[in-house]
């Protein structure tokens, strides 16, 4: 009996520290609905915006970075996006989980005129959908 009960206890511990993993997973069409926010000013796919950069191929992308916005010179890129991308600053699913949740927080000066998407849901689920334009 006790060892049943161990076992209980055990898989009962288990279970509780792999539920947040579980349901840390974003959804893809949720996140397209969600991207409407970020679509204002983004393009992915064949859209293109010339507001803000593309997101086609974002992860794994140097912040500040994207050939076509560079491009734009003063228009483009704040100079804290390119100081934060030669600082290291990688386009990570949790680098872009961060920014997007405060942009200004996380690169401080950046040009980005957005207050963030504060539902952990909706960050999870935007970035599963951004993923499907990255190849990494």
């Amino acid at each position: 009996m006790a060892r049943v009960l161990n076992f209980l206890v055990a898989t009962g511990i288990v279970a509780v520290f792999a539920a947040p993993a579980l349901a840390a997973e974003g959804n893809v069409d949720a996140g397209k609905k969600v991207f409407v926010k970020c679509a204002v000013c983004h393009g992915i796919g064949d859209t293109k915006k010339p507001i803000g950069p593309s997101l086609n191929g974002v992860i794994g992308r140097t912040a500040g970075t994207d050939a076509d916005f560079l491009a734009k010179k003063a228009a483009g890129y704040s100079k804290a996006m390119i100081e934060a991308g030669a600082g290291g600053l990688v386009w990570d699913e949790a680098a872009i989980a961060e920014y997007i949740t405060d942009p200004k927080k996380k690169v401080p000066g950046n040009k980005m005129a957005f207050p963030g998407l504060k539902d952990e849901q909706d960050r999870l689920d935007v970035i599963a959908y951004v993923k499907t334009f990255s190849t990494q």
